[in-house]
């Protein structure tokens, strides 16, 4: 029996919906290159895109932008369970805990796109209200008259924000919708394997999505910049800490063997929008001591600069805090986890591996 830890290399199913390309760099929704996507529709046509397999028309884009907007809203439920919440209980524990008081009974073994609309629309509402009353501020209804991402930014800020930076985030969660059999889209299928509901699906995704080996690295990327603008030779730091075995967080990738294509997507539409920017300058300068430190140290290891590195440029350039980096993530990906749920529940088999046990061969029971 051959095994192989983590189910590297193993394929598990079939999908229509991405492909994740890692020797060549690519990433493809439905066809479609993800740098020819990303920056030239909106979150919600790439939603459309996702579930129904084509990019909306005029009239289904006017559908489904109306259909994220009546579904923003927190229930009475969800309301009182996130008031309830313990002051302490991080950003994505309370997501998961938020949602699961939707997990009622009109959510059945048989998931829908309209499911999948809800939850991916009152995501980025639960997590803008409990943001909110973590800092002690009235929490904000969702505005019907904004698109889904500027409307998660303004329930966060209250503010009307530039048009530059709302396209700058929205560009980062269309990147960042579908990833391919990921540990997180992995649990979701598993779940509806078993014919549970959409709601029991993305909660398990949740609760995969908060590993910092998964969800968690732009905070990590964050901490690394901070980090290297205290010390004079940069370089010769980086150096350091490869050599003593640490990972630099923001580079290097479990497919990717070239560059990320979200990572070049994102750094293009940064130095777009922002122009001279201190922090952005200094996260491409750092940028470029790390791929010749880990060309130097780890040759053939083919370490490029991952999704995470910009993702926490992007979140640092628009002063969101660390704590909404992994949150922000799960609210795109929702619309790929939730996709693989449908695909997963039109032709069903339940997920059994199986494990090489490695114990005791045969132990005697001693009775007295």
């Amino acid at each position: 029996m051959e095994i192989q830890k983590g189910l590297k290399g193993v394929v598990v199913s079939e999908t229509q919906i991405g492909e994740v390309d890692g020797t060549n760099g690519r990433l493809v929704y439905r066809g479609y290159e993800i740098g020819e996507l990303a920056s030239a529709y909106t979150f919600e046509e790439i939603a459309y895109l996702i579930w129904h397999g084509e990019l909306p028309s005029p009239e289904q884009r006017k559908k489904i932008v109306r259909s994220f907007k009546e579904k923003r809203g927190l229930s009475p439920v969800m309301e009182n369970v996130l008031k309830a919440l313990p002051k302490n209980m991080e950003l994505m524990n309370v997501l998961r805990t938020v949602l699961s008081a939707e997990g009622d009974n009109t959510y059945s073994s048989k998931p829908t796109i309209e499911e999948a609309i809800r939850l991916t629309a009152v995501t980025p509402t639960i997590i803008a209200s409990r943001f909110r009353q973590l800092k002690g501020q009235t929490m904000i209804a969702p505005d019907a008259n904004l698109g889904h991402v500027e409307n998660y930014l303004y329930m966060l800020t209250g503010e009307r924000i530039p048009q530059a930076s709302i396209r700058v985030l929205e560009t980062y969660m269309n990147l960042t919708m579908e990833h391919g059999m990921n540990a997180s889209t992995f649990s979701a299928r598993v779940t509806t394997s078993t014919q549970s509901d959409m709601v029991s699906a993305v909660i398990s995704a949740i609760g995969t999505m908060k590993g910092p080996l998964h969800g968690g690295a732009p905070s990590e990327v964050i901490a690394l910049l901070d980090e290297l603008s205290q010390v004079e030779n940069i370089e010769m730091h980086l150096r350091e800490k490869v050599r003593a075995g640490e990972k630099l967080m923001g580079f290097g990738h479990r497919v990717y063997k070239t560059s990320d294509p979200r990572a070049v997507a994102l750094k293009k539409l940064l130095t777009d929008s922002f122009g001279k920017n201190d922090w952005l300058d200094f996260s491409i300068l750092v940028e470029q001591y790390v791929l010749k430190v880990l060309a130097g140290e780890k040759p053939g290891k083919s370490l490029h600069t991952n999704v995470e590195y910009y993702a926490a440029a992007i979140m640092k350039a628009l002063a969101m805090q660390p704590s909404l980096f992994t949150p922000t993530f799960t609210a795109s990906r929702m619309v790929g986890w939730t996709a693989h749920v449908l695909e997963q529940a039109e032709e069903n088999v339940i997920f059994r591996p199986l494990s090489k046990y490695i114990g005791p061969k045969t132990k005697k029971v001693n009775i007295t």
